[in-house]
């Protein structure tokens, strides 16, 4: 049953690793639950109650379309950095109400169903070359390492050097690097459920040294009435709409897309040509999860990243999935103990996995510069521009780039061209 529900295999994993895999990946990425609420407060009509309770059902959706389509163990939730283009950017700067944004959002939605049916999405991520989707993971490594290292107050910003060391003598950086030093114990020592156990045990550590505040157990759901369904259709013809909708597309499916690959490279949840099992399936999850927080009156819905902790752990499953979906309903009516753990109890399991994350690093033919310096410019500027896809865009461009240069014309495939102008574009245009 578990087989066909969820893609359950017994000879990869056990019912235990998915259920520690599914709790592990909800707690690093159950900040959202917080952070989103705190964005949609400044938009006049969005209560915060009522964002908690879109946010949570949001991500229920999603990660149940995981589970029983996908069949994959990754978390999916509202999407930072598109929560804040939605609040700040439409919203605040452009001038238009929260409804024109969920409207621009349902109609993305709408828009990545199609082009999940028609293999589109599945295409483009066929046309990317290995050495880019090594590069890809290991992006994702050093940019989930520098999430973690940043949320804790490890690396602050620096107005001379852009980013300096914090204080590490003390608060949430210090409870930071005491969990790295735990987790990392924990995990060279082979001990099960090491990354949830280390949050756990940071987390404790973190009360008496006042980083760790216990805000309560219970809390009744707030409605979702005041922003369910509330559209705006009479600007959906706009040139403004037809921005709007393109960059939320992009952003979102190259963000997609680089999650899937570097992670399920990592896991070797690949086939003998290095391609993703199940990917339409994922994408189509995603495009579903997207519609539906529209609907609910939340922002873009996406793949998070921080999946590769449950993933590390042993997921591999939609059983996984369905287990975050379970946390996410959870959380509904116990929302303050959630929101008790802080972000420095969830960064040690970032770096540990940012560092696994790195290996497919190895696989990059270093000896080849038209393979190499786009795969390092593609994994470097993911961290330091804060983005999955501008690493994932820059990279092609200088891989296509490089390859005509060197002549290796017959490395390059039409797609690759076409992408590589329509990436160029996209950094003129958008």
């Amino acid at each position: 049953m578990l087989k066909k529900l969820f893609g359950f295999n017994p000879a990869e994993t056990t019912i235990r690793t998915e259920i520690l895999a599914g709790i592990t990946t909800f707690f690093t990425i159950s900040y959202i639950l917080a952070v989103n609420p705190s964005l949609f407060k400044n938009l006049e009509g969005m209560p915060e109650g009522a964002v908690f309770t879109s946010t949570a059902l949001a991500a229920i959706v999603g990660c149940l379309a995981m589970a029983f389509i996908g069949k994959l163990p990754f978390g999916l939730a509202p999407g930072m950095g598109l929560n804040a283009f939605f609040v700040y950017t439409i919203c605040l700067g452009m001038g238009y109400s929260w409804q024109f944004a969920l409207t621009a959002v349902f109609l993305e939605g709408l828009i990545f169903i199609l082009l999940t049916l028609t293999n589109v999405r599945e295409a483009i991520v066929n046309a990317i070359p290995l050495s880019i989707r090594n590069a890809i993971g290991a992006g994702i490594g050093l940019f989930i390492a520098f999430i973690g290292l940043q949320s804790a107050g490890v690396v602050v910003s620096n107005d001379t050097t852009i980013i300096s060391l914090g204080d590490i003598t003390s608060g949430p950086a210090l409870l930071a690097l005491i969990g790295v030093i735990i987790t990392g114990f924990m995990y060279a020592r082979n001990i099960p459920g090491a990354i949830l156990g280390g949050i756990i045990i940071t987390m404790i550590i973190g009360v008496p040294m006042g980083v760790s505040q216990f805000k309560g157990v219970l809390s009744q759901p707030e409605s979702v009435m005041p922003i369910l369904f509330k559209f705006e259709w009479n600007k959906i013809f706009t040139l403004d709409m037809l921005i709007v909708v393109f960059t939320f597309l992009f952003i979102d499916m190259f963000g997609t897309m680089g999650t899937l690959v570097g992670i399920c490279t990592k896991a070797k949840m690949i086939d003998e040509k290095g391609n993703i099992n199940r990917l339409k399936q994922a994408f189509l999850s995603d495009s579903i999860a997207t519609t539906a927080g529209a609907i609910l009156g939340t922002s873009t819905t996406t793949t998070y990243v921080e999946s590769a902790t449950g993933v590390t752990q042993g997921g591999r499953s939609g059983f996984t999935a369905f287990v975050i979906a379970i946390c996410f309903a959870v959380s509904l009516f116990f929302s303050p103990l959630f929101l008790s753990i802080p972000s420095a109890a969830t960064a040690p399991a970032l770096i540990i996995v940012g560092m696994l994350m790195i290996e497919p690093i190895k696989k990059i033919p270093f000896d080849d510069p038209s393979e190499a310096i786009p795969a390092f410019i593609c994994l470097i500027t993911m961290p330091l521009t804060y983005s999955i896809p501008n690493g994932i865009l820059l990279g092609m461009i200088t891989y296509v780039a490089m390859n005509v240069i060197c002549g290796k014309f017959k490395k390059l495939t039409p797609a690759m061209y076409i992408l590589a102008i329509l990436f160029i574009l996209k950094f003129i245009f958008i």
